[in-house]
């Protein structure tokens, strides 16, 4: 294994070999954006498990939520900060069984694991930084479709996806109702709601606001908006999780012999956040995260088709939508919505005390429902 300095970002790139599931690049041109300009020669990173069959009719499309990436599956390493996000679902034997499926996911356009983004270099040599453009959930798409040309991939078996994954899901059901065959949308929306872009507010802020961000020009100097970040991180767990679950973990138990009361010390829910803050913090780069909140607070499907059901009514995908009990962020309700839209849609319920990241924690329940989906769906013909 060896890491070696790719002249598109401004990290280093894991390059193993021929192990299953390593990242692979690929161009796909220039990309006209939803908004107006285009981006110049935009890279896409992705990894695959399975093989692509003759028929070519065995590819399945998993899409990551905000701060996920291509590695859905395997061990951490250079390149791969962290384990796979959904491990023990991709892989022989598994709901997404590489032995029958060809398993793609890719870095979302805009993040910072190997796809065009802000930490990317530009056509001038410097990375992008501040002068990043504004991306779309539709330019995401975009960018995957060109991705599924490059694969030689007529049609998807089935797309799946929760959270923005779920947002990629229906844009790739609305935008091309030819290409997928399936669609599977766990603890997602078909629009950003009030509340949603409500918590994004004051993420966003605390970024922008940490004297290191220096307007996204912060690389090469040896400082990154961490603290800021760090903020923000903390914000959008609390929404990821359930108040009866954080209750019951954590109560008002301190962290440590000192009192959180007058002693100076913590409470355990405090150290909790500050956990994940800093795994974050150790891991993602803060414009991505800026770009990425901005994409998903742009996230309507109907925009410009005449309202969501209006667009909804156009898929033609056998569609699973999954919501998760306990999620307050991205509540039962929305995903009812996208069921009651979609033409012999399926709505689905995962029982969880973790709230919006039971579709990612909650292994079992979600396996289940991708093996009966894609065992009853995935192979038939498209309507």
């Amino acid at each position: 294994m060896t890491v070696t300095a790719d002249p598109r970002t401004a990290g280093p790139v894991w390059r193993p070999g021929d192990d299953p599931g390593h990242r692979q690049f690929v161009e796909v041109g220039e990309i006209d954006l939803e908004t107006g300009g285009a981006l110049p020669a935009v890279t896409v990173a992705y990894e695959t498990w399975g093989t692509l069959n003759e028929a070519g009719d065995n590819a399945v499309l998993v899409e990551h939520a905000l701060t996920g990436d291509s590695h859905v599956s395997g061990p951490a390493g250079a390149g791969h900060p962290t384990a796979g996000w959904w491990e023990g679902l991709v892989g022989p034997g598994g709901p997404l069984d590489s032995d029958r499926w060809f398993v793609v996911a890719s870095n979302v356009l805009g993040g910072c694991q190997g796809t065009t983004g802000p930490s990317t270099l530009g056509p001038d040599g410097r990375p992008w930084a501040g002068r990043f453009p504004f991306v779309t959930i539709r330019d995401q798409v975009e960018v995957e479709a060109r991705l599924t040309d490059r694969l030689g991939i007529a049609a998807w078996a089935a797309v799946i996806g929760g959270s923005m994954g779920g947002m990629r899901v229906l844009e790739w059901a609305v935008t091309h109702p030819d290409r997928v065959r399936s669609a599977i949308v766990l603890a997602s929306t078909a629009y950003a709601t009030a509340d949603q872009i409500a918590w994004c507010h004051p993420q966003l802020l605390a970024i922008e606001g940490d004297p290191d961000y220096r307007g996204g020009d912060y690389y090469g100097t040896g400082r990154a908006p961490d603290t800021g970040l760090g903020i923000a991180r903390r914000i959008a767990h609390i929404t990821y999780r359930s108040d009866p679950e954080l209750d019951h973990r954590f109560g008002r138990d301190a962290q440590g012999p000192d009192s959180p009361v007058g002693g100076g010390g913590r409470f355990t829910v405090e150290s909790y956040l500050d956990h994940h803050a800093g795994k974050l913090v150790g891991r993602f780069d803060a414009n991505s995260y800026l770009t990425l909140t901005r994409a998903m607070n742009s996230h309507d499907v109907g925009r410009g088709r005449g309202g969501v059901a209006a667009a909804l009514a156009t898929v033609r995908a056998r569609t699973l939508v999954v919501s998760v009990d306990s999620d307050r962020l991205y509540p039962p309700r929305l995903s009812a919505q996208i069921a009651a839209a979609v033409p012999g849609a399926t709505l689905a319920e995962i029982q969880s005390e973790h709230g919006h990241d039971g579709f990612l924690l909650e292994a079992s329940q979600v396996g289940d429902l991708l093996l009966h989906h894609l065992r009853t769906h995935a192979s038939s013909q498209i309507r």
